[in-house]
């Protein structure tokens, strides 16, 4: 006998975490702690800055990461992607100036975003790593690298 997909989500896990109204999945997120990384950079015509004509656009990014920095939220930036974590309404509020703030070098906006919304966790910017590092540690020790 097949099953279908509806026979396959065990539905009684997902009513203990997803509400089943949207209003109150709403409420709930808005208090969940998110990571959220994000991509923001200027496109179209426009100015990256005055002094440079080049076409980077660090001083862009620059303002974006200021903003965040600035926000008080637990944040990490890499080559790639700035990731910030806190409650839905604060993450998306930095996100939406930093968005705000690079849209004045060019005519349009790139942005990207990547959320990992977990009910009952915080503190996972470090946290997520140090786990994984602790996991890389033992499969070394397992497998006998030093």
């Amino acid at each position: 006998m097949a099953t279908t997909a509806a026979q396959a989500i065990p539905t009684a896990s997902v009513a203990q975490n997803f509400p089943a109204t949207p209003s109150v999945a709403m409420s709930i997120c808005q208090t969940w702690v998110m990571l959220v990384a994000f991509s923001v950079s200027p496109a179209g015509n426009g100015t990256t800055s005055v002094e440079n004509a080049n076409g980077s656009v660090h001083d862009a990014v620059a303002e974006a990461v200021r903003i965040v920095r600035d926000s008080g939220l637990p944040n990490q930036t890499d080559s790639m992607f700035t990731t910030i974590e806190g409650e839905w309404d604060d993450v998306m509020d930095v996100i939406k100036r930093a968005t705000e703030a690079v849209g004045k070098y060019g005519s349009r906006v790139s942005l990207v975003l990547k959320a990992d919304i977990r009910p009952g966790y915080s503190g996972e910017l470090t946290g997520k790593v140090e786990r994984l590092e602790q996991a890389i540690d033992e499969m070394d020790e397992y497998q006998g690298h030093s």
